[in-house]
């Protein structure tokens, strides 16, 4: 893979060699373990794109036509002042449909605002940019920050977000607090060819419960962008987090991104995906449960037409005893699009009396169409409940017909089939803002009158 170009205001030299890596540090602000993790991932970087990546992850993922010398990292805060002269906001998914208890919002990796209610913040609770709260809370991060959750060594796409991280968002919430309210964090390209290499990083302390969510979004349907990302969840003894990150690229904009949650003792982590945008998108996702009595739930939701790729790799990892993972994914498909999930439950020899599920439903709407569904088990423990199972099938022409019958349009019928199969993943969803949210994105992404 070729190297992509960067173009910032302090004259940074094109492309992501060592001379434009150096003048890239030499803009940041930061604390010296974080130039230092820098320079190692930036290092393996130059060493991985030399090297094949996994084939057992990518082997259904054609990144031939990605060419990064295309797109360019933002070229400082400039980027970011006209839209806060003109008061332009992008159009989200979750706009006006919650009452938030704190904003995140970045634009072509630079923070635009930041908010946290008073109440929050006098608890304790940081709501903000990575870059800021880096500086100003370093020992409270530094143990966290791509230690536990995403390995910046993985790959080449994890060791080049490592190097050239720019905007993201930071949660932490301290010991038996519990935030009611939900948060929310907004990632946007506004600039042509932009790259956006935000990092999310959730940290819940022992008892701690909140509710973060995100979302991307391009300003306008026509420009071209790249998003190399990485999400942590880190959840201590008996913490609960509700994370939903609903995905809403326009079509002409490449998503590879490692994410990663961790859970301990008796905590409980929520992951709902919602994967609308993109030209191709390529999630490497893993929930890993380190502590006895440790549980997860993972929804995920896609609607993929024309030309679009979505793919997701999972794996959920069982590391103790009495640990519960249960994963459902739903996937409509239209169109010449194409839906890729390659998932995988692994059980170590300590994770006795697992109970691990994991299944994939996809549902063509055309014939021309295609999914991919791979289920995979790896069991090394003998007293355990590990199941999976996937399914793909083409719409009923006469549920359509039946429909039709009653006096419904094409359109309403292909509506209310869509809505029936994804139902069963929003009644997993307890926020009403999400499943509202994206069942709209559901009538958008039908189109009304086709």
């Amino acid at each position: 893979m070729s190297t992509p170009s960067v173009n910032t205001s302090a004259e940074i030299p094109t492309g992501f060699g060592e001379a434009a890596f150096e003048a890239f540090l030499a803009t940041r602000d930061e604390p010296a373990w974080v130039t230092e993790s820098r320079r190692k991932a930036f290092q393996r970087y130059r060493e991985l794109l030399e090297t094949e990546l996994d084939p057992e992850e990518w082997r259904r993922v054609d990144l031939r036509a990605l060419r990064p010398d295309r797109f360019q990292l933002s070229a400082t805060a400039d980027s970011t002042q006209a839209e806060q002269e003109s008061g332009t906001q992008t159009e989200t998914l979750l706009t006006g449909q919650a009452d938030f208890a704190g904003h995140v919002t970045h634009t072509d990796g630079q923070l635009i605002s930041s908010e946290l209610s008073e109440e929050l913040a006098a608890k304790g609770v940081i709501f903000g940019d990575l870059a800021t709260v880096i500086r100003e809370h370093s020992e409270l991060i530094q143990p966290h920050f791509m230690t536990k959750a995403v390995d910046s060594q993985r790959d080449r796409f994890t060791a080049w977000h490592a190097a050239f991280w720019t905007g993201g968002t930071v949660l932490y919430v301290p010991r038996n607090v519990v935030v009611d309210a939900p948060l929310h964090s907004l990632i946007t390209l506004q600039s042509e060819k932009a790259a956006d290499f935000s990092h999310t990083l959730v940290i819940l302390e022992e008892g701690a419960s909140a509710t973060l969510l995100e979302e991307t979004a391009s300003a306008s349907a026509d420009l071209l962008g790249l998003h190399v990302g990485a999400v942590e969840l880190i959840l201590a003894k008996e913490a609960r987090l509700r994370y939903v990150q609903l995905q809403n690229w326009n079509h002409k904009v490449w998503h590879i991104a490692h994410q990663a949650g961790r859970v301990e003792n008796n905590g409980f982590l929520q992951w709902t995906v919602g994967g609308i945008g993109a030209k191709l998108a390529h999630i490497h996702q893993d929930v890993v449960l380190d502590g006895r009595g440790a549980e997860a739930e993972v929804n995920g939701v896609t609607f993929s037409t024309d030309k679009q790729i979505h793919s997701f790799y999972t794996q959920q990892g069982h590391n103790a005893p009495e640990t519960r993972s249960d994963l459902l994914y739903k996937q409509v498909l239209r169109d010449q699009a194409r839906a890729i999930w390659r998932g995988m439950i692994r059980v170590e020899p300590e994770g006795q009396q697992t109970n691990g599920y994991q299944r994939n439903d996809s549902l063509m709407l055309s014939p021309t169409c295609r999914a991919d569904a791979i289920p995979g088990l790896e069991i090394e423990a003998d007293d355990v409940r590990c199941t999976h199972g996937a399914t793909a099938g083409r719409v009923d022409e006469e549920q359509i017909f039946y429909c039709m019958s009653r006096g419904m349009s094409e359109y309403e019928a292909m509506h209310m089939i869509v809505e029936g199969f994804f139902q069963t993943v929003f009644d997993r969803i307890p926020v009403e803002a999400v499943r509202e949210t994206l069942n709209q994105a559901i009538i958008k992404k039908l189109g009304f009158g086709r």
